[in-house]
Parts: structure tokens; C-alpha cells; sequence
């Protein structure tokens, strides 16, 4: 397998201090997706509060303090996406937002916890050779895809 390099970092660039902070997730109610990212991958709840008519939280994976899930709940969210995919291929015909991702110990693990709770896998663990990883799919109660990445040695 070959290894995955990135390019050099450019810390001379004017957004060299960019870094990920979170990633919003649109839901037409903010309880069942708030609950299910608490009860099945075991995130914590950081914050909620309003807009308008909607209300938002931001929720944080078990043991990371630097990137967060924002939910955005209530409202009338449209139009409604051909979802929940059931097909990793069938997902890649859509344009726009597609998935987020989390990095894991172990894809095949992962998946197997996962699993045990009654999480839909879309895509079963595969390994990537041109990035270095061992990856999977699974969805949210709402059919947003969410990947896991394994960095293989």
C-alpha cells in the first residue's frame, strides 16, 4: 500500500490559521437526532440554543474538544433529498453536502459496536490505498451519511 502524503503545509498563506471546527447537520427535529448521536455514538451535548423558529445544538464525540456536530432542528426544512441512501454508489449521483467524517482506531470495530446498536451500515469496510485508510458508511436517522476512517500503516 502506498503511503498517503499530503503537500507541504503553507504556513505563509493568509488562511494559514483556518482549522475544522464543526460541521452543521440539517434535521427536521432536533430531539430524535439529538438523542440518537447521544444514545448510539455517545456525544455530549456542549450547547443549544435558537434561531428563529429553529432550535440548534452542538454536540462533541465522547472524548474530542475540538470538533462538534451542529444540528439544526425544527422549522420546516426543504426541499427534502432523495434519503436515507442505502447504496454508498447511489449516494455519489447527488450533488452537494455528501458525508462527514470520523477518525477511528478500528473501522472493522467501529462497525461492529455500531452495529450492535442498531446503526444503519451503508457501506461495509474497504480499504482506500490511495489515501491510506480502511473506511466505512453509516447513516443517521435522517439518512445523512457520516464516514469512518481508519489510517492504516
Amino acid at each position: 500500500m502506498a503511503d498517503f502524503l499530503p503537500p507541504a503545509r503553507n504556513g505563509a498563506s493568509p488562511f494559514a490559521d483556518m482549522r475544522g471546527h464543526h460541521v452543521a447537520v440539517r434535521t427536521p427535529d432536533l430531539e430524535t437526532a439529538k438523542r440518537w448521536y447521544v444514545e448510539k455514538l455517545d456525544f455530549r451535548v456542549v450547547a443549544e440554543w435558537d434561531y428563529a423558529d429553529e432550535k440548534l445544538a452542538y454536540l462533541a464525540p465522547a472524548a474530542d474538544d475540538h470538533f462538534y456536530i451542529e444540528i439544526l432542528g425544527g422549522g420546516v426544512p426543504a426541499p427534502v433529498e432523495v434519503r436515507p441512501y442505502t447504496d454508498l454508489g447511489d449516494s455519489l449521483k447527488y450533488r452537494g453536502y455528501h458525508h462527514f467524517c470520523l477518525n477511528v482506531r478500528s473501522v472493522d470495530q467501529t462497525v461492529a459496536k455500531l452495529r450492535s446498536r442498531g446503526v444503519t451500515i451503508v457501506a461495509e469496510p474497504f480499504e482506500l490505498a490511495a489515501i491510506s485508510r480502511r473506511l466505512a458508511f453509516f447513516s443517521d436517522p435522517f439518512g445523512n451519511l457520516i464516514e469512518l476512517a481508519e489510517v492504516l500503516a
